[in-house]
C-alpha cells in the first residue's frame, strides 16, 4: 500500500523560502513517477512539478509561470523522499501542497506538467501560507 507522507509547510513572508519533503513507502520507490501539486482555496488542484524516480528527469508545469526558476523538484534515493524546494515565495503559493505517485511519467508532461486526475495515490497534504 502506498504510503505519501508530507511535511515542511509553514507560514512565511514573502521572500521567504521553504522545503517541502514527502516520504513514500509500501512501494517500490525506484521507476514511479512523483509529483507535487498545490490547491489554493476556492480553486482546483493544479500540478507544480513531477520526476521520474527512475532516471531523474523533471518536469515543471508551465502554469503558473511565476513558479518557473523559483521550485525546483528533487529527491534523496536513500531515503525515498521527494522534495519541493521553493524560493521567492509569493503571496499567490498560498495553498495545500500535496504530493503524488503513479507508476510511470507520461511524456506529455514535459509540455503540460503533471495531471492531477492521472494519480492515484496521495498524501495529506502540507500548509503553505506567504503573507505579504
Amino acid at each position: 500500500q502506498v504510503q505519501l507522507v508530507e511535511s515542511g509547510g509553514g507560514s512565511v513572508q514573502a521572500g521567504g523560502s521553504l522545503r517541502l519533503s514527502c516520504e513514500a513507502s509500501g512501494y517500490t520507490y525506484n521507476g514511479y513517477c512523483m509529483a507535487w501539486f498545490r490547491q489554493a482555496p476556492g480553486k482546483e488542484r493544479e500540478g507544480v512539478a513531477a520526476i521520474a524516480t527512475g532516471g531523474g528527469t523533471t518536469y515543471y508545469a508551465p502554469s503558473p509561470a511565476s513558479v518557473k526558476g523559483r521550485f525546483t523538484i528533487s529527491q534523496n534515493f536513500a531515503k525515498n523522499t521527494l522534495y519541493l524546494q521553493m524560493n521567492s515565495l509569493e503571496p499567490g503559493d498560498t495553498g495545500m501542497y500535496y504530493c503524488a505517485a503513479r507508476p510511470v511519467c507520461r511524456a506529455g508532461y514535459s509540455t503540460y506538467g503533471p495531471l492531477p486526475a492521472d494519480f492515484g495515490a496521495w498524501g495529506q497534504g502540507t500548509q503553505v501560507t506567504v503573507s505579504s
